[in-house]
């Protein structure tokens, strides 16, 4: 188990920093990032709707193609400020949202399911295709080398605080963080996977300007970064744990789901782009 995290780990690792360098040479529209978003957006709403239950599952072709507009839509302003491709993000949202509704309104037949229908379709709007467009936001905070370790800090940050979390909760974990809704997560762990995120940060600041407060600031990032890593792998075993499911699929080898491996990143993409937005490069 160990050794097959491993090595898929490391192959994602790379294949990340490969889009990521790539991407530089393709500015301003960042086409692998698509790509990643667009793979992304498929298989972990398929992955969500699958853990629902099949009496209040979403419509497939409506979950899945409302999370892509959305996601899609970060790219359709490349040269607009923030604020206006915020707005563009809106939009799609909202248009997804009442399209959903108006399947709704066509499909209904009987009472007990409509509305349980369109809120988890609504959710997988949110989580997925809300949360994933700040991770595509983060690619205009700046020119494409600061951006890059933007994002690099976005996602490993949380993903180093998962290795953290797993090594030092496997060895030493003895006290349980949430016997309900994650019962391997231990306080052992979250301690562990917090320095490693701490670690990932301050070593990550080297390869770009992006902390103005240099290794203070970055190990504030990697804190917060780390905490909020945790809150996002939660909030995923809270879907789960609710659904009755130990995994959200078996599509990536020792990990689960692709949506067990983003999760934390999810929930970091947001608060990173606020930290980065409101920092004195904006």
């Amino acid at each position: 188990m160990i050794r097959t995290r491993f090595l898929v780990g490391t192959l994602l690792f790379w294949g990340t920093v490969g889009i990521l360098v790539a991407d530089q040479w393709l500015a301003p529209w960042f086409p692998c990032l698509f790509i990643c978003l667009t793979i992304m957006g498929m298989m972990a709403t398929w992955e969500l709707i699958r853990l629902f239950p099949a009496a209040f599952r979403p419509t497939p072709w409506v979950a899945l193609l409302g999370v892509n507009v959305i996601l899609a839509s970060n790219f359709t302003l490349p040269f607009a400020d923030s604020g206006s491709r915020l707005n563009g993000i809106v939009v799609a949202f909202l248009g997804m949202f009442l399209a959903a509704f108006l399947v709704e309104m066509y499909c209904y037949r009987e009472p007990g399911s409509a509305i349980l229908r369109l809120a988890f379709t609504t959710l997988a709007f949110v989580y997925l295709g809300l949360l994933g467009s700040f991770l595509a936001q983060l690619r205009w905070l700046g020119d494409v080398h600061r951006t890059s370790t933007i994002l690099a800090l976005t996602i490993f940050v949380p993903k180093a605080g998962d290795i953290g979390a797993f090594f030092t909760g496997t060895f030493l974990g003895r006290h349980k963080m949430t016997p309900i809704v994650s019962p391997k997560k231990t306080w052992e762990g979250f301690a562990g996977g917090l320095l490693f995120a701490i670690a990932a940060a301050i070593g990550l600041s080297y390869t770009g300007d992006v902390f103005r407060l240099g290794i203070l600031e970055a190990a504030a990032f990697g804190l917060v970064i780390g905490i909020v890593g945790v809150l996002g792998d939660l909030a995923e075993s809270l879907i789960k744990r609710d659904c009755q499911a130990k995994d959200a699929a078996q599509s990536i080898p020792g990990f689960g789901g692709l949506l067990d491996v983003v999760d934390s990143v999810l929930f970091a993409a947001p608060v990173a782009y606020f930290w980065f937005r409101f920092s004195w490069y904006a």
